[in-house]
């Protein structure tokens, strides 16, 4: 290498240097308790999906759950990608199964709120109540000690549940 060339590069990287100052690249390991919590958050944000789906096929005119369906779906999706990026084992996961979860005690709860909905309407709108206070508490639960991506991304949800629990209560009011 010439000496003009060497010069070159070596500005070139003597440049770039500051670029990088400040980036680290250590990736963070979660422990079996918390990779638990992230299947249990992607499941029951699953729940929450296909419960709307379901009641919203037997209340057609009611479009909360339609509606926000649409976002249960969202929530799933990045859930899914916290799942992924910290090696969750989600193999057993098929979101196109509605009404079907690997964990049993995610099974149960969508039975149970899925027969309460199907009663009338007036229960189906307050099962979606149920749902969204539930997953507010346990996003709260579940951020604790959780890396700074993962709390971020909880609180994304819970505001998103926040949001869906205004629309269900106000959706109760107006029956």
């Amino acid at each position: 290498m010439n000496r003009r060339n060497f010069f070159g590069v070596a500005a070139a990287v003597a440049l770039s240097v500051p670029a990088f100052a400040g980036r680290t690249t250590t990736t963070v390991t979660l422990t079996a308790a918390q990779k638990a919590t992230l299947l249990f958050m992607y499941q029951e944000e699953k729940v929450a999906r296909d419960v709307y789906i379901t009641l919203g096929k037997k209340y057609p005119s009611a479009s909360t759950f339609t509606n926000i369906q649409l976002s249960e779906q969202t929530h799933m999706d990045s859930v899914e990608k916290l799942c992924i990026k910290y090696g969750v084992n989600i193999s057993g996961v098929n979101e196109t199964e509605i009404g079907v979860f690997v964990l049993p005690e995610l099974q149960s709860l969508y039975d149970t709120l899925v027969k309460q909905g199907l009663v009338s309407l007036l229960e189906g709108l307050k099962v979606g109540v149920a749902i969204e206070e539930k997953d507010i508490k346990d996003i709260l639960d579940a951020e604790v000690g959780m890396p700074k991506d993962v709390v971020t991304v909880f609180e994304n949800l819970r505001a998103g549940s926040i949001s869906h629990l205004d629309a269900f209560n106000k959706a109760v009011a107006a029956l």
